[in-house]
């Protein structure tokens, strides 16, 4: 009989006298095997209560189209009977021809293919198997036939809608059992296209949070689909027309009402409102164990993306998965602390909605301590413990033998205490099955556990004489599986007659197994298992055998081989002498083609007459009855070169590692050289590995020239040495090779002392001594410690030491303030002393300076600089390392406001031994005070007496705003606000203006000075219409700020510009300009036809013969026409000219080409050619001038705009 425990491990350790190990196991869940094998033989005499094996499930749907099948397997010795309950009564199977009983089970077999039907047997069932030792019951089976209904007929209207809107397709699927699975699709079958807009529910309906016009089709058709029946049933086709705005107005002019469209909502772009679920808040249910689903689905344009948060913490990482574009979130394996508020929120660019749903996490029973089986034997004691856990709490009811136990037959031996029966003294009639049945609102749970009393002795079950071969350094596990009643005890032995081992570590299985947990050479033998209980003793041998590995030491190497040449893998194997090796070839994983170019002697694979098809990774694999090894390596084949150049490579890695002369201090290390890969091999690189307190890092130990393959190595103390070799060539350096065998060197006293020795007080009272502490390499041997010593360096005390484990830190205490100390750390161990250390100085802990630095002085530079000078303090007073001096310094007051509050410190801090610093960044006129303290390692001293000094006036800052409020035709009023840091006293305002005109050239510079008191200025007599540029800035004894600048326009006359369009309509001007208009198109016949006649018509003579005044107005100071300008010249007209009503020239085309009429004047040409270089001069727009702006406009530019 077999001890089901966990393997929990127990470590004990060996001596020097025979070792017995010693099992002690607890009276726990022993079972009675009572399958076939040699272990059920041994024990076929014994009894045992029945166990129920294989049951059908609790909630058991079946095919209504097949047999019904409700199993109950169970065990027990004698072989158990079975009996079967119906809805709480006895079913009698023997009535009712359909049903049957498997032989030798409770498994019963409905035959309801051939006549009957599902229906009629549908109830609870519940299975009872029971022997002469008790009796177990199965669960309560419900039997339930599937169902898939047909859908309800009804008449579906097509939907029309606008397109935007949101829509809901209801599925509202029958009812079935299971429920249905749900999902739309078309009328060739092919699943609706979902996404972040369309999307099914998990209600099964079809949701639209806006529709397109694409959405239109006929065949919306929901699908239910029953697994168990193999069925699936179809709706009833939805359809969908999603028309546009111009559509639907055409649909409106043709008097289609709007209450015939489906819903009311506009297809603008609108924020998100949920469509499920509805609200702003609700709740969920779910069992512990199950996937919670919470879905959000909203309608909005444009589509709103779903977001999810969990209000009162974050959402399971591991266990949270997002469904159907984010609508549905999902937590597997939900339980108690899933429970809270979750917010899902919808969002688009409109806006955001939010719902909270609030979850609740019930929970059907589930086991904490299931009860177990107990055996038992006459007069022992043990408990059936059965504890359960749910929401709500679940009751605990006890049944002995399928009966309720407080109806049960009274049993002395026992005694309920809620969820634990205690057994007391048991004896044979003790025997039972008893039932812990854990329930509440959602669910129960029943277990069977039989308590067998039995008085048998130890019996060992592992075969007499068995053999165990082990890989060497390999775990080692010998079986000793035992039965007995009382339980027994296990002792192993090794030898047959207790011969004593000397092994540091076994560890021992509560199932009798021992385990050698690294097996050597040595751990062969025979071992012994013996198992004792008050009613006898039982051995048994087995043996052990260790065998050395299988290594693989010549490994295949990577080729690259020519089309149509040989190539030749190697694979040589070392093995145990008693072990058969089986070395096979595989070519990329399978096995090698069958022909004969492929041979395979004891140690190559030799491939002749290569093709491109015999590329590949070829692995040679070694295997033996205990353990195998392969290496793989790879061949290219490529296409034959005339002159093949040889391969140059770094050397394959050295192998074969051998140690020998192990001595304390050195080892003899022998290797075999790989291919050098056409370089040679210029030197061996060995490193090792102290396994002991470095495992896993390599460190430099050797080089050796390539010819070498033998070195001595040096070696230290108390290290587990491994080594491995590297070749290097002139092409690089090989891959290290395997590792060698680990070897241990004797310990010895340590040959160095800690480093990095320092003493350096933390406190004033103390001195905190630190070093470096050595490493396990250099520690020479087990019991690392250190020997601190130290004493004051100007006293006559003798050494005081003190020997500490392995740390870094000693803290003296009880030391004076500040006094040098002579300090010295000595390493040691078990075997003795490091040499004697060398002595370094410390001192001990600080304290805060005493005195303050005296006769501070002050001198200042200028408004924003000041020097301080100050005395240094007696070094006696500063009771530690001299850090510096430190003022601080604050802005007491303000010169110009008498303003006394108080203003945060500033600090400098000036190094060494200096006596005096510079204190920049000071604000001019203002009063400062500062203090000086001197800083050591601990902190600042007392501070000095409190110094006060002014700075002097600087320039202001620039005035805080400026602005042009008011304007006129002719002024300008100015508004400030004085500069925010005046640094001084105020003595007045400057402030400088100049015109700007339309070219944005700037005109004369105007300086004004205003006294300080005023804050507004108005400015008169300036021209209307006119851009203003100021400069504003103020100004203290020191000299002027910085300007702050501004722009602003003038008015425009109101009244000039009406009586300007008026004179526009005036009917003595319209007839002037048809006159000049019907003179201006003579002018142009005339010209048109002696140009034809090859003549030329100077325009300059044609003006003098029609000279008029009104024309040709002249400027009075140069007599040059008012409106003609060089085609180069774009300056402003001068003061004086005359300009049409909008004081522009317009630019017109001429239908005669007038260049030859130049007159050396540099002419311009429009787009078709013809001249304009006098008569449409480009103007740019400017101000009139006040004393002109009433005057008529000039003919020539008034016809330009009647043309």
């Amino acid at each position: 009989m077999q001890l089901k425990i966990m393997p929990k491990k127990k470590y004990l350790s060996a001596g020097r006298v025979p070792l017995v190990l010693f099992l002690c196991q607890m009276i726990s869940a022993l079972e009675v095997p009572l399958d076939h094998g040699k272990k059920a033989k041994l024990l076929e005499d014994l009894v045992q209560p029945p166990t129920i094996t294989q049951q059908s499930p609790k909630d058991y749907i079946i095919d209504p189209r097949e047999n019904i099948v409700i199993q109950c397997e169970a065990k027990g010795k004698p072989p158990p009977s079975f009996s079967w309950t119906r809805n709480g009564t006895h079913f009698d199977i023997d009535k009712d021809p359909l049903v049957t009983m498997r032989p030798g089970s409770g498994t019963l077999v409905i035959n309801i293919m051939s006549e009957g039907k599902a229906e009629t047997y549908e109830g609870v069932y519940q299975c009872t198997a029971r022997n002469e030792r008790g009796a177990a019951i199965s669960n309560n089976i419900v039997i339930r036939p599937s169902r898939s209904p047909l859908w309800t007929k009804e008449k579906l209207e097509p939907i029309t809608l606008r397109n935007g809107q949101s829509l809901v397709l209801p599925c509202r699927p029958p009812i079935g059992l299971p429920p249905a699975i749900i999902f739309w699709m078309d009328n060739s079958f092919q699943r609706l296209p979902q996404s972040e807009r369309v999307s099914q529910g998990l209600n099964g309906d079809l949701y639209f949070s806006n529709v397109l016009p694409e959405d239109t089709r006929e065949d919306y058709i929901c699908y239910a689909r029953f697994n168990h029946t193999q069925t699936i049933q179809q709706k009833q086709p939805i359809s969908v027309k999603v028309i546009s705005v111009d559509e639907l107005n055409d649909t409106i002019a043709a008097n289609l009402s709007d209450t015939e469209f489906y819903g009311a909502k506009s297809s603008k772009e609108r924020p998100p409102t949920l469509l499920t679920p509805e609200g702003n808040a609700s709740h969920k249910e779910e069992l512990r164990g199950n996937v919670l689903s919470l879905e959000c689905i909203a309608e909005g344009l444009p589509t709103p993306i779903i977001y999810w948060i969990k209000e009162d913490g974050t959402l399971p990482i591991n266990r949270t998965l997002y469904r159907n574009f984010k609508k549905t979130l999902q937590i597997t394996h939900v339980s108690e602390a899933d429970s809270g508020n979750y917010q899902c929120i919808a969002k688009n660019a409109l806006g955001a909605v939010h719902h909270t749903i609030s979850v609740t996490v019930k929970a059907a029973p589930y086991w904490i301590t299931a009860p177990q089986n107990l055996v038992l034997s006459p007069g022992e004691d043990g408990t059936l413990i059965c504890r359960a856990n749910g929401n709500p709490k679940p009751t605990i009811g006890w049944l002995t033998n399928g009966v309720p136990i407080e109806i049960a037959p009274d049993d002395p031996s026992r005694k309920i205490d809620g969820d634990t029966i205690i057994f007391t003294h048991v004896q044979e009639r003790s025997s039972a099955v008893y039932q812990c049945n854990a329930s509440n609102e959602y669910g129960y749970l029943l277990a069977n556990a039989f308590v067998n009393v039995l008085a048998e002795p130890p019996r060992i079950l592992t075969s007499a004489n068995t053999l165990y071969q082990v890989i060497a350094n390999r775990p080692a596990l010998l079986d000793c599986a035992f039965f007995g009643s009382p339980l027994p005890t296990i002792e192993w032995f090794k030898g047959a007659k207790g011969r004593a081992l000397h092994e540091d570590i076994y560890v021992l299985h509560e199932n009798g197994t021992l385990e050698i947990p690294v097996a050597q050479k040595d751990s062969t033998g025979t071992y012994t298992c013996v198992a004792r209980n008050k009613l006898g003793v039982a051995k048994n041998e087995v043996h052990l055998e260790i065998k050395d590995p299988t290594r693989i030491i010549k490994q295949p190497e990577y080729a690259v081989v020519q089309r149509g040449s040989k190539v030749s893998f190697e694979c040589k194997v070392k093995h145990d002498h008693t072990l058969i090796p089986t070395v096979m070839w595989l070519k990329d994983n399978g096995e090698l083609p069958s022909e004969k170019r492929f041979t395979v002697d004891k140690d190559h694979l030799v491939i002749t007459d290569v093709s491109d098809d015999d590329g590949g990774t070829y692995t040679c694999m070694a295997n033996t009855s205990l353990d195998d090894v392969s290496a793989s390596a790879v061949l290219r084949v490529v296409a034959p070169t005339p002159t093949p150049a040889p391969i140059y490579d770094v050397p394959n890695p050295p192998f074969d590692l051998e140690l020998t002369n192990q001595l304390d201090k050195s080892v003899q290390l022998t290797w075999t050289p790989g291919d050098d890969n056409n370089s040679p091999i210029t030197k061996f690189i060995i490193e090792y590995e102290d396994g002991m307190h470095e495992a896993g890092l390599w460190h430099h130990q050797a080089e050796v020239s390539g010819t070498q393959t033998t070195a001595q190595l040096k070696l230290s103390p108390y290290v587990n040495y491994s080594f491995r070799v590297m070749a290097e060539n002139n092409i690089g350096r090989s891959s290290p090779s395997e590792a060698s065998e680990q070897y241990l060197t004797k310990a010895a006293e340590p040959d160095q002392n800690p480093t990095a020795v320092e003493g350096l007080g933390t406190e004033p009272d103390n001195l905190v001594i630190t070093w470096k502490p050595l490493n396990g390499f250099e520690s020479n041997g087990p019991g690392l410690q250190y020997k601190v010593s130290w004493r004051q360096k100007d006293g006559d005390d003798e050494w005081t030491s003190v020997v500490v484990a392995n740390v870094s830190k000693y803290i003296v205490s009880g030391t004076p303030t500040f006094v040098p100390y002579l300090i010295k750390v000595q390493a040691l161990n078990d075997v003795g002393f490091a040499p004697e250390p060398a002595t370094v100085m410390g001192h001990s802990g600080e304290d805060l300076p005493m005195v303050a630095p005296g006769n501070v002085r002050v001198s200042v530079v200028n408004s924003t600089l000041a020097e301080v000078h100050w005395d240094p303090v007696p070094l006696k007073s500063i009771r530690g390392h001299l850090q510096g001096y430190r003022v601080y310094y604050w802005k007491a007051q303000s010169s110009s406001k008498r303003d006394r509050r108080h203003i945060e410190k500033k600090i400098l801090t000036f190094q060494g031994s200096k006596t005096h610093g510079m204190l920049p960044g000071l604000e001019p006129y203002s009063h400062y005070t500062l203090n000086v303290r001197v800083v050591n390692g601990k902190g600042e001293g007392p501070a000095s007496s409190d110094r006060g000094f002014h700075t002097p006036e600087g320039v202001p800052s620039a005035p805080s705003s400026l602005k042009i409020v008011n304007p006129t035709l002719d002024s300008l009023t100015l508004e400030w606000d004085p500069p925010s840091h005046p640094n001084g006293i105020l003595t007045e305002y400057t402030l400088k203006y100049q015109p700007i005109n339309s070219t944005h050239e700037l005109g004369p510079l105007v300086d004004i000075k205003i006294p300080a008191n005023k804050t507004r200025w108005t400015l008169k007599n300036l021209n209307f219409s006119t851009r203003y540029k100021f400069y504003f800035s103020a100004q203290t004894s020191a000299g002027s700020g910085s300007q702050i600048t501004e722009e602003a326009i003038t008015t425009v006359d109101e009244a000039m510009a009406s009586r300007q369009v008026d004179i526009a309509t005036q009917g003595w001007f319209i007839g002037l300009m048809c006159a000049v208009a019907l003179l201006i198109l003579i002018l142009l016949i005339v010209c048109f036809i002696r140009r034809n006649k090859g003549g030329k018509y100077p325009v300059k003579e044609k003006e003098d013969a029609h000279a008029d005044p009104e024309i040709q107005p002249m400027k009075e100071d140069d007599g040059t026409f008012g409106e003609y300008s060089d085609a180069e010249d774009h300056k402003p007209l001068k003061k004086g000219s005359r300009t049409p009503s909008d004081r522009t020239v317009k630019k017109e085309d001429s239908d005669d080409s007038l260049v030859d009429y130049g007159e050396g004047v540099n002419g311009q040409f429009n787009e078709d050619g013809s001249f304009i270089g006098q008569y449409s001069g480009k103007k740019e727009k400017e101000p009139a001038e006040g004393n002109e702006s009433s005057e008529a406009p000039s003919p020539v530019n008034a016809m330009n705009s009647f043309v």
